[in-house]
């Protein structure tokens, strides 16, 4: 298949860290939930895309990443202590979405949105992780791509306006539209913003 930009591209996988142990399940779809992305507008990591866009319909596929190619290594530094006065709503601890092992969608001063992961809750401060679920892994994938075709002008345009912050940009459950751009239903090698719906793992 020829190299095209913007191509629609569904696929089926099972993820896989791998280690001096053997391979570890992460996460697979399922047929009614593949994985739906438009290529060429970084919705996934680099390497991912760069493995499936020539892939046909039909096609199975395995591969792998190392850590470098995937989330880079796990840093200490990404580990912060937040002020709890962050997580208040009218003068009240949000204890409903604040706890440990929650993943939860944070916004730094330069309006960039990202997610981190609660480790402890204290009387004064939360401390949060930023580090990718998957950082320091090597993945595997393996699967089957059920689709793959040119985009239309309607879902390009679908995805830039997600992406200039119109709408939702997925076919979640709350959310209407064909999952145009990446939707992330808890996919971990998602790499953009995602649209807040879904687990939003990524």
């Amino acid at each position: 298949m020829a190299e095209m930009s913007n191509r629609y591209i569904s696929v089926q996988y099972k993820l896989y860290t791998v280690d001096e142990k053997g391979e570890h399940l992460v996460e697979q779809t399922t047929p009614d939930r593949p994985f739906d992305f438009i290529s060429g507008f970084g919705f996934t990591l680099e390497g991912f895309e760069r493995n499936i866009k020539d892939l046909e319909k039909g096609k199975t596929f395995t591969f792998q990443l190392s850590k470098d190619e995937a989330y880079g290594d796990y840093e200490e530094a990404r580990v912060l202590n937040l002020e709890r006065d962050i997580f208040t709503i009218n003068g009240h601890f949000d204890h409903e979405h604040i706890f440990k092992g929650a993943v939860v969608p944070l916004q730094n001063e330069d309006g960039n949105h990202f997610y981190g992961r609660v480790l402890e809750v204290g009387e004064e401060k939360v401390k949060m992780d930023l580090n990718h679920p998957l950082a320091g892994e090597t993945l595997l994938f393996s699967g089957l791509v059920t689709e793959n075709r040119e985009a239309t002008k309607e879902e390009i345009q679908h995805l830039i306006n997600h992406l200039n912050g119109e709408g939702c940009g997925c076919g979640c459950d709350d959310c209407e539209g064909g999952c145009e751009g990446g939707c992330n239903h808890e996919h971990h090698h998602h790499h953009g913003d995602g649209c807040g719906c879904g687990h939003c793992h990524a």
